[in-house]
């Protein structure tokens, strides 16, 4: 796997997915390798790392991403009934771009 997934395939439009939700500086996206029966993908357009390395000129991004997650998660919650909204940091994070994950159900491996 690339060392950042969502800049150099998703961003850049070498890899097509399916858009749940997009904002000018946010993209909310079904996972191309789910890991639940339902898997969506909030990240920012910006590259950052990771939510370690967000900064006080950041504030008014991560609130955006915080919004489109709830708005993606209400989504979820209303037609599946529940949800989890998770982030991982260093060695779980594969690709090294601030993401979110929203998903539903058991995983699936």
């Amino acid at each position: 796997m690339s060392e950042d997934f969502y800049c150099e395939e998703v961003l850049s439009g070498r890899t097509e997915v399916r858009r749940v939700m997009e904002t000018d500086r946010v993209l909310a996206y079904h996972h191309t390798r789910p890991f639940y029966p339902v898997h969506i993908v909030v990240i920012p357009k910006r590259h950052i790392p990771s939510l370690l390395t967000l900064e006080k000129n950041d504030d008014d991004l991560l609130l955006e991403l915080i919004r489109v997650i709830q708005q993606v998660a209400a989504q979820v919650t209303e037609e599946h009934g529940a949800c989890r909204v998770l982030t991982n940091l260093g060695h779980y994070q594969d690709s090294k771009h601030l993401h979110w994950h929203v998903a539903y159900g058991d995983p699936l491996r």
